[in-house]
């Protein structure tokens, strides 16, 4: 499963896509490649794009075919498309590579390298817990945009967190009302007997949505629990 999030090192934003369910399969794969794509900005031409992107899933099936290698994820910082695979050994892959972008006219640079414990893609492309949370409020504020949401109303949100004791939540909950949230319920699950619910009134745009979310997030840390993600109510267009 391909997942799509933005990441900022050294104070530049990095577009990254990661496939989260690979990483079982890394004893077959020991050999990491790297292919650099000098494309420039993507949005400045819709049709150069669709150009860009079916080269790139080409590449994919290319280097996949045969159980050759694995798609890893990608990486977009300034002009550079970086593109990861992780293979099982080093032949024919700089063939292929070359065969497939010499004739598309990109510049580009590549490298096969040994990294059979998969660092790069925990430290590069793996997403965080927090980004992780990113991740799925993304999708929530997605969905609710396609039912026509104006999500700039604000609305109470709920916000679920778990804990392995009563007293880590109970901390927590007090921290937490003192930052504006205020108490709807326990909650417990099959994993957890000590969650809780909070409501905050807030919009569902993305910025107001991840600074909510980050402040919550660093509230639950300090009592070693699990963010457990946020839930509202359509505003929609008539409303």
């Amino acid at each position: 499963m391909r997942e799509f999030f933005n990441r900022v090192e050294d104070g530049i934003l990095v577009a990254i896509e990661a496939d989260v369910e690979i990483e079982s399969q890394k004893e077959l794969y020991p050999w990491l490649c790297s292919i650099f794509v000098k494309f420039g900005n993507i949005s400045e031409n819709f049709d150069s794009f669709e150009v860009f992107f079916e080269t790139k899933e080409s590449l994919i099936v290319a280097l996949e075919h045969e159980n050759r290698a694995v798609y890893a994820g990608s990486r977009v910082k300034d002009d550079w498309n970086e593109f990861y695979f992780y293979a099982k050994d080093a032949k024919k892959l700089e063939t292929i590579i070359s065969k497939m972008l010499k004739e598309s006219g990109y510049k580009y640079e590549s490298s096969v390298v040994k990294d059979a414990k998969w660092d790069f893609y925990q430290h590069n492309l793996f997403p965080s817990e927090l980004e992780f949370c990113h991740i799925e409020s993304d999708k929530i504020i997605f969905l609710l945009q396609e039912e026509g949401d104006k999500l700039d109303v604000k609305r109470d949100v709920e916000h679920y967190a778990s804990f392995d004791t009563a007293t880590q939540k109970e901390r927590f909950v007090a921290n937490a009302l003192l930052c504006g949230f205020e108490f709807k319920d326990d909650v417990s699950s099959e994993e957890f007997d000590h969650g809780v619910a909070l409501v905050k009134e807030h919009t569902i745009q993305n910025d107001e949505v991840k600074n909510v979310v980050e402040e919550l997030y660093e509230l639950i840390k300090k009592e070693h629990g699990y963010y457990e993600g946020w839930s509202t109510t359509l505003a929609n267009q008539d409303s």
